[in-house]
């Protein structure tokens, strides 16, 4: 399994070098090394042991992991400062997760709190997984998401909360996240764009023999109380602009 581990980390990380680099300088490598020692222990039934396994783990790599998860195959804990992983989760085999994940419950339930994530799935950095769900094969989760429902396999999720996006393109790279399509910015531009149509229509019927400028014009012309064109204003805000 540790071979696993470290053929996983030299396929996804350019960085790796060499195993020894790997194996004393990689937090997430270690982290997993020692859950497996604590995991083994928790399934024994032993009290005590494990979670102070996990606590010690917690302490060095800046990585908790309840000795009572079950993590596949294959996965990679990139960087991996301040993740956590709670006690029913699962994690399936070849799943990359980054810095600052949450795969965490949502209240004081008993029984499987945690999320299940499929094989191959790709957690960005800063992202939540919480409650009781499940997250098919293959699905990319975007930096800074926050997933509270089951999201179906070969798809991308994206925002708070996370929605899912169906057009996923198997040739796509699938850690090119500068790549993945901003949900809210594409609504907000077309509901701008449904109201410039309405002010358009409106100006028409009050002003019937009134000349209306081509939508150029009128851009030109329509300015927010700082004197500033507020329909460049939300331009710039849906392009980026500042981000």
């Amino acid at each position: 399994m540790l071979l696993t581990d470290l053929q996983t980390i030299y396929e996804r990380d350019p960085a790796a070098r060499n195993w020894l680099e790997v194996l004393f300088c990689y937090p997430g490598l270690q982290a997993l090394l020692f859950h497996r020692l604590a995991h083994w222990l928790y399934q024994q039934k032993l009290p005590f042991i494990p979670r102070f396994i996990s606590h010690i783990s917690r302490f060095l790599t800046g990585i908790e992991i309840h000795p009572g998860a079950v993590i596949g195959t294959g996965v990679f804990i990139d960087h991996g400062m301040g993740v956590v992983i709670g006690e029913t989760a699962i994690v399936g085999d070849h799943a990359l997760i980054y810095q600052g994940v949450t795969l965490g419950g949502t209240g004081k339930e008993i029984g499987k709190r945690h999320p299940t994530l499929g094989s191959h799935v790709i957690v960005g950095a800063g992202a939540k997984v919480l409650g009781n769900i499940t997250i098919g094969d293959r699905v990319r989760i975007g930096a800074g998401s926050v997933v509270l429902r089951d999201v179906p396999s070969d798809t991308t999720v994206v925002g708070i909360p996370g929605r899912v996006i169906r057009d996923n393109n198997s040739t796509t790279n699938a850690l090119a996240h500068g790549k993945i399509r901003d949900v809210e910015a594409e609504v907000i531009r077309a509901l701008f764009e449904r109201v410039k149509a309405l002010e358009k229509q409106l100006e028409k019927l009050e002003n019937p023999s009134h000349h209306v400028l081509p939508s150029s014009d009128c851009d030109e012309l329509t300015y927010n109380d700082n004197g500033n064109n507020s329909d460049a204003v939300i331009e710039e805000f849906l392009d980026g602009a500042g981000i």
